[in-house]
């Protein structure tokens, strides 16, 4: 997907409070918005802190990435894009600090009014801002762009479900538009201001939307593709007309005059190609790899740099979904069942090498994680919600959270099988003959969808776990295009995804939870969630006034999820694990919410001796 979820945090407040950094401010309009706080960088400031003003300019930094793309249009369903394009060509109205919770600068808007009814915003254009082709970036564009995203053809829908409660966007001006809103929602204005804009003229000729694969995209970003090579390469050059160079929120970033990204199939290839000198820095997920094969002359020599960056992100859920449109996963015993065989401990200690931490929650690592017994406004909360819409729940709700297994002590794996067995009996399947069955035959097993093959040493101790339960699960590895599309269309049983979450959850998730997702194609909701309680508990925390209320209702709504036993949980660790050629240089302040790929090739540069 082309749009990132970003990590955010809500402050504790009880309204929405935008600070002023112009004279402005008077009419309203400003140059930044927080949500929560006054923003951290006060009018006129420099630069942001996690970049670094003695950055050199020049050279090429070359990267890798995974499988293919067929496309360098990021907004179309069809294909995959290249790596790069979205972060490096468009740009939004306004853009997100890394080392702020939820504060937004303005970019290709240079200030910004949130209407006193908070059901709209307009944007004020920055007059020197113009795209590729040296065309003024006006209103025009802003609404083309918007109407393209909602309305055009073979689009993803993600941006129709992500954009579903604004109600249009009128032109005011040469260079102002403005947006309503058909209720209220505390961060609604921040997430259109993340539009990413194109010109009317990129793909023109195109009889739609969908048809524009590789025309060069025409926006305003600090690069432009220099070089394609479809499925193995893509170059980006730097565009020294670029308006916004000396831009405090562009100031010392986009340092490298070409960033290119070459495509690997599997990561041992990667890693191999890394250490020859094929490419200049790596994000390590693989914490084998990463503990065994970071070795060697270029690493003890000083030539390479092993490093772990701290970060603050919010964890958030990743694990093994199931897909509950399945009938063999409509049953949350079942589900609960499975759940109960999966042994982490043991993975960590033997595959992991101790390098990572259970998640336990749809928001780990936030305050919105449920704790313990629910509490006194969840409880109330939850009795208000029933009685206005006679919506059931799990009883569970109200126990004690569920919490992963821990199978640390002596034959605790052994009793978890022993109660994963009586749930699966509970529900119907008996082993006979070493599998599981129902009443009418159906042998119990399923598949896990992956798209690369490192996933299978992973699934294989739960998979020996499972078959002592009588279930088999097998494993179905395919390239990137094919694991697209299946998941597009829901057609899997099991599949491993990380749900990234922030200390502000908001709109992303109707995508991932909401019942009118749950048969929406290319939505992500790969659970299925059809769940009344749980729409509903997603308007509560989109309309929150305060962060009681949002707390209150993200922890109620994690509640009900985990005791569906939707999802089993994986891990989490709180460093990046990169690597990178050691005449790169970067900004010793680290930024607190951030990707390591994205940070390093915005703000990172070559030392002394250039590529």
């Amino acid at each position: 997907m082309f749009i990132k979820e970003l990590p955010k945090i809500f402050l504790s407040v009880s309204l929405l409070f935008f600070m002023i950094n112009s004279s402005s401010a008077i009419s309203g309009y400003v140059e930044s918005m927080a949500l929560g706080s006054k923003p951290k960088y006060t009018a006129n400031f420099e630069h942001f802190e996690y970049t670094d003003p003695g950055a050199k300019v020049g050279g090429e930094l070359r990267m890798a990435s995974m499988g293919t793309f067929d496309k360098v249009n990021p907004f179309s369903l069809r294909g995959i894009v290249a790596t790069g394009v979205s972060d490096l060509i468009f740009e939004p109205l306004a853009i997100f600090s890394l080392d702020e919770s939820m504060t937004m600068y303005g970019l290709l808007a240079k200030e910004m009014k949130l209407g006193e009814d908070k059901l709209s915003i307009s944007f004020r254009l920055d007059p020197r801002a113009k795209f590729s082709n040296g065309k003024p970036v006006l209103a025009k564009d802003v609404v083309f762009s918007y109407e393209t995203l909602i309305f055009g053809d073979g689009v993803n829908p993600f941006f129709k479900n992500y954009w579903a409660d604004i109600k249009g966007v009128s032109i005011v001006s040469k260079r102002e538009v403005k947006f309503t809103f058909r209720k209220k929602n505390r961060e609604l204005h921040f997430i259109i201001a993340s539009l990413p804009i194109f010109s009317e003229e990129w793909g023109k000729e195109r009889e739609s939307f969908a048809d524009i694969v590789t025309d060069n995209p025409i926006a305003s970003g600090p690069y432009k593709i220099k070089k394609i090579e479809l499925g193995k390469g893509i170059w980006f050059e730097k565009r020294e007309e670029y308006w916004a160079k000396n831009h405090p929120v562009r100031k010392n970033q986009f340092n490298f005059s070409t960033i290119s990204f070459r495509y690997y199939k599997d990561a041992f290839a990667r890693l191999e190609a890394f250490k020859a000198g094929e490419f200049d820095f790596i994000h390590e997920n693989t914490s084998k790899i990463w503990a065994r094969s970071y070795k060697g002359k270029s690493f003890t020599s000083g030539e390479k740099i092993k490093e772990e960056l701290k970060n603050s992100n919010p964890a958030g859920m990743q694990g093994y979904i199931f897909n509950t449109r399945k009938t063999k996963f409509s049953d949350v015993r079942v589900r609960k069942a499975i759940y109960l065989a999966m042994d982490f401990e043991w993975m960590n200690r033997q595959l992991f090498y101790g390098q990572y931490k259970r998640s336990y929650s749809f928001f780990t690592n936030t305050a919105m994680s449920a704790v313990g017994f629910p509490s006194e406004s969840e409880i109330k909360l939850l009795a208000e919600l029933v009685k206005e819409s006679d919506a059931t729940f799990n009883p569970g709700v109200l126990d004690v959270v569920p919490l992963p297994p821990s199978n640390l002590e002596k034959n605790a794996l052994r009793n978890n099988l022993k109660r994963a067995r009586l749930l699966l009996e509970e529900a119907g399947w008996f082993v006979k003959n070493g599998r599981l069955q129902n009443d009418q035959g159906d042998i119990f097993e399923f598949e896990i969808l992956l798209d690369t093959r490192g996933w299978e040493r992973v699934v294989a101790p739960f998979a020996r776990n499972l078959t002592k339960l009588g279930i088999f699960l097998k494993t179905r590895v395919t390239d990137l295009s094919l694991y697209k599309q299946r998941i597009d269309n829901f057609d899997y049983d099991m599949l491993v995804h990380w749900y990234l979450s922030g200390q502000n959850p908001g709109n992303e998730l109707f995508n991932r939870y909401s019942s009118i997702s749950a048969d929406q194609k290319a939505s992500r909701n790969y659970i299925g969630v059809k769940d009344p309680l749980v729409d509903l508990l997603i308007a509560r925390i989109i309309k929150a006034d305060d962060r009681r209320e949002l707390v209150t209702a993200s922890r109620l709504l994690d509640r009900v999820l985990l005791n569906e036993y939707y999802v089993i949980p994986h891990w989490h660790n709180t460093v990046h694990r990169v690597s990178y050629d050691s005449r790169i240089s970067r900004p010793k302040t680290l930024p607190l919410y951030y990707g390591s790929e994205i940070w390093a090739f915005s703000t990172w540069w070559w030392g002394e001796s250039q590529r």
